[in-house]
């Protein structure tokens, strides 16, 4: 297959090319900056969202297209500048990928569009899947309301188009690093009071569950990409610090953690439990369900 990315160059995106390319598929990495990289086997980077690049002259019999593309949440504080960077920069990627689907000489078959669990909003008591089909409240909610709706119009073109709902990916980058720091020292606990949920997935089955919507014709919106087991906060840092061989006995009150991140803060305090229903009703095999088993292939190798 000629598999091209929107945003490959980063966590996910390494992951899904190193797997592709394994395959005997090829791979190409839209970028701004192709001149900073160096194409090999089966991989190639491609400029794209300035003036000068114009991608579809080196595209041909595109397959499917991946768009992670967009400014990361933890970048910083969200001041109303951050905001705005975190929203349109995922518009304008997803732009881009629907101008490139236009001018490509053969309209390819899928588009698996980057999103997040952060579209049903939080709640310590409900549970989410793929039927639940209003966003929730917040501003994690709205991005991806906006960001989904504007892949859909991918629909239009005639491109069968999933919106892969991140849960919270674990693996040796990412955030997993930045939550073992706290044990590292000794002083690892739950985070307020606990109770917030977290829908986490392993990477490998983040690779899995695109790669299955991909070559499965027909998952199409909605795509729930977590483990069927969320675990609370406290439940799933006490597993972490057994995991690591360390205690887990510091709270951090969520005051605090307020006022350090400000709005951000929301990242860590509150969850909410989604479920995998589309993956499981169409017999996806998870690599790790069970979040102990997660961590230990990551963290004891």
């Amino acid at each position: 297959m000629n598999i091209v990315i929107a945003g490959g160059t980063g966590f996910v995106g390494q992951h899904l090319t190193e797997h592709f390319t394994s395959k005997g598929d090829h791979v190409s990495i839209l970028t701004r900056h192709p001149e900073n990289h160096e194409d090999r086997e089966n991989v190639r980077y491609v400029g794209w969202l300035k003036e000068e690049y114009t991608p579809e002259r080196e595209l041909q019999n595109v397959d499917a297209i991946i768009n992670l593309a967009g400014a990361s949440l933890a970048g910083g504080r969200w001041t109303p500048e951050r905001k705005k960077l975190i929203r349109q920069s995922r518009i304008d990627a997803t732009n881009g990928v629907l101008s490139l689907i236009e001018n490509l000489d053969k309209t390819p078959d899928v588009l698996v569009n980057g999103s997040a669990v952060g579209f049903y909003g939080t709640s310590v008591y409900k549970s989410f899947t793929e039927n639940t089909e209003e966003p929730g409240n917040g501003f994690l909610a709205s991005v991806t309301k906006d960001w989904e709706a504007t892949a859909s119009q991918a629909k239009l073109k005639g491109v069968r188009t999933v919106y892969a709902r991140f849960g919270l990916i674990l693996g040796t980058e990412g955030v997993l690093p930045l939550m073992k720091l706290p044990y590292k020292y000794f002083v690892g606990g739950r985070l307020g009071n606990g109770e917030q949920w977290m829908s986490w997935v392993h990477i490998d089955d983040v690779v899995g569950a695109i790669d299955e919507a991909i070559h499965n014709s027909s998952i199409e919106n909605a795509l729930n990409v977590t483990a069927p087991t969320p675990k609370r906060n406290e439940d799933f840092l006490r597993t972490l610090g057994e995991v690591l061989e360390r205690p887990h006995w510091c709270h951090v009150p969520g005051v605090f953690i307020s006022k350090t991140l400000g709005e951000m803060s929301t990242l860590v305090l509150n969850g909410q439990a989604v479920y995998p229903q589309k993956l499981k009703a169409h017999d996806y095999q998870f690599h790790y369900s069970d979040v102990h088993g997660a961590l230990h292939s990551i963290l004891k190798k």
